[in-house]
Parts: C-alpha cells; structure tokens; sequence
C-alpha cells in the first residue's frame, strides 16, 4: 500500500472542525481527496470573512451591489450563489430568481420587472439567471420572437450604462462547463431524489440544444462584453475551485477596502 506522507500543517487541517465533519461524511475514506477538500473549507472560509467586510462596507456606505449568474444548467450557478451569502446579513442582500413572466408583465417593457429588484441603498441583490435569459434561454427555446430578442440586444448595452451611472455595481458572471460535464450533472441530479426537482423541461433539452447555445451564448458575448460592463467567465467543470474564483473576482470587482 501506497504511503502518504502530509505536512505538520497539513495535519493540523484534519483537526479543525471542518476536517473532522469532511472525515465522518464519507463512507470510504481517501485521506488525499479528504484533504483537498479540506483546504477548500479553510479558504473558502477565509473568502467569506472578506465577504462580510465587503457587504459591511456596503451597508455602512449605503452602495449598491447586483451581480449576476448567468450559464448553462446545471452549471453550479445557485451553488455559488449559496457560498457567497452563506454567512451575510439577510437583511442586506437579495436572491432574484423570477419566475416565468405574468401575462401583464409579457406586455410592459421587458426589462420592467427587473427594475423592481434593483437594490436599494446599502443592498447587495444576486440574480440567479437575469435579464440575459433572453439573449440565450428564451431564443434558444422558442419562448421570444425574434423581433423581441434584436429589440433586447440592442438595449441591454444602453440599460447597463444607466445602472452603472445610477451608482450600482454591475458585476456579471457566466458560469461555463463542458458537455460531458453537464451531462454528468444532469445524470447525478436525476439519480438523487433529494436534487430530482432542479430538473426542468428546458433542462431536460439542454443537451440536445446544446450548439443552438452556444451560438446564442457567443452572440451575448460579442454584443455585450463592454468596457463599462465585462462579462467575467468562470471555468465551472469544478464546482470548489469555480466558487473560490467567483468569490475571489467579486472581491476584487468592489473597492470595499
């Protein structure tokens, strides 16, 4: 049997709280993945105190803060969004995802209803899935005309300006995975009852659909990668290391320090 040998400090991370949780979860236990996972728990830990400084920051110098999670399904968005909130003051901060539109809200401007959720003064508001839903979900899956899709490209540019002029931090992320990937996902969601619900019809075709995607996702990103407001792309095959990435551009997109 193959011996591993850990570091004085990598032993001292078996004895933390989180290392003896990630140790009792597993039936079989691999020391080295155990570890890895381990070290993810510690940063991940160390990102969030920084989280909390910058919503502080937030509160106490009334900003405001969206941020936006776009991406394939299954991609890991909501996850992320799970670790940045996870230890924020909810009263301060914001999770959108909205439901497909009423019938009044498919008559008013399209961009209307998320006007509604913008944050006020000293609010940080994160959108599982955003305005941006028609620029790839809905043309891809025949829920917009094209006449309302060129109409949406050819404003978002000019709203974003708007936002950004207003005083809000627009910070936009896509999260990017493999076909196989997704793939995978969609197998494990589907096997576990307890995930069996994240399964929607549009997901069930995503695999199917998946060049129609990519065509529109490339399309989104030349129209809408500006200067003022960059798309940040985060590589999400790994959930662990995508979410630190995601914490770690945040950080750095807001002068909260």
């Amino acid at each position: 049997m193959k011996q591993i040998h850990f570091t004085e400090k990598e032993m001292a991370l078996f004895n933390t709280k989180s290392g003896v949780y990630t140790l009792l979860k597993r039936k079989q236990i691999n020391l080295a993945k155990v570890l890895e996972e381990i070290k993810y728990f510690s940063a991940l830990r160390k990102e969030q105190e920084k989280l909390i400084k910058l919503q502080n920051w937030v509160i106490q110098n009334n900003e405001k803060v969206v941020v936006l999670f776009e991406g394939r399904d299954a991609a890991g968005k909501g996850g992320a969004i799970r670790r940045i909130t996870e230890y924020l003051n909810p009263r301060h901060y914001r999770i959108v995802a909205l439901n497909i539109p009423t019938e009044d809200e498919r008559n008013q401007w399209f961009f209307q209803r998320y006007i509604k959720q913008l944050p006020k003064p000293g609010e940080m508001v994160f959108f599982d899935r955003s305005w941006y839903n028609r620029a790839v979900v809905e043309p891809v899956n025949g829920f917009c005309s094209q006449d309302e899709y060129e109409i949406f490209m050819s404003q978002v540019n000019e709203f974003e300006r708007m936002l950004i002029q207003s005083k809000i931090y627009l910070i936009k992320f896509y999260f990017s995975i493999t076909k196989k990937e997704q793939e995978n996902r969609f197998i494990e969601i589907k096997s576990n009852p307890l995930k069996q619900w994240k399964m929607t019809p549009v997901d069930e075709k995503a695999q199917e659909l998946w060049e129609d995607y990519t065509t529109y996702k490339q399309k989104m990103f030349k129209a809408s990668h500006t200067k003022v407001s960059p798309w940040i792309t985060i590589d999400a095959n790994k959930k662990a290391k995508a979410r630190l990435n995601t914490i770690e551009h945040l950080l750095k997109a807001i002068p909260y320090r």
